[in-house]
């Protein structure tokens, strides 16, 4: 008898304490879902809000229609559903502001595809970075380069770090020269001086 009493007992204990924590996380669970209820509730009083306004300034406007006059019976009936179904009244928020956030959108759609299509015909910066090595006949460092394209091209972002790779891509590519002069770099393009290497051996032929 002693055995099946203290059975009986660590049961009801076990039992005891599984229906408190049901409990607390029933109460919890109501704390969550009724304050749930109450931001859906000002959602939708905010959303009743602005459909109020809205149709005051479409009436002032005087372009009323049947589909404006017909909104406001939905909106009154939104409510009712909350209560019973607080989830449906979820959707009303987005709707509401994704018919607000796509209109600006489309304009601002065309904006990247103007971009792309100057952006092919602007050349890269490494045909700059050559170009620029060309015109000029004197040894250029990165930070002249740099300096050199920022103010012919203001719309472009040059960095001397990108500069400086882009001109040991070119040095290793053999499309330009490196000399160094004490602690600095300086670049030249090899392009400018392989006519002026040839020019000495054809007037050495013509001579």
């Amino acid at each position: 008898m002693p055995e099946s009493q203290t059975h009986s007992t660590e049961l009801t204990s076990q039992y005891v304490a599984q229906v408190t924590g049901d409990l607390e996380r029933n109460t919890k669970e109501q704390e969550r879902i009724g304050l749930e209820i109450e931001a859906l509730q000002e959602q939708l009083r905010a959303l009743q809000h602005d459909h109020t306004v809205l149709v005051n300034m479409q009436q002032a406007l005087g372009t009323a229609s049947p589909a404006a006059e017909a909104t406001p019976a939905a909106a009154t009936s939104v409510p009712h559903q909350t209560s019973a179904e607080p989830k449906q009244s979820k959707p009303k928020k987005p709707t509401a502001t994704s018919a607000q956030k796509t209109a600006p959108k489309k304009p601002a759609a065309k904006a990247p595809s103007a971009k792309t299509s100057t952006a092919a015909t602007k050349p890269t910066l490494v045909e700059l970075i050559r170009g620029h090595l060309e015109q000029e006949s004197d040894p250029r460092s990165a930070a002249e380069i740099t300096a050199a394209l920022t103010q012919a091209h203001p719309d472009r972002s040059v960095k001397t770090t990108v500069v400086r790779t882009t001109l040991e891509g070119l040095v290793a590519k053999s499309h330009a020269h490196r000399s160094k002069q004490g602690s600095s770099v300086f670049y030249t393009a090899t392009a400018a001086s392989e006519p002026a290497a040839a020019e000495p051996q054809q007037e050495a032929v013509a001579g």
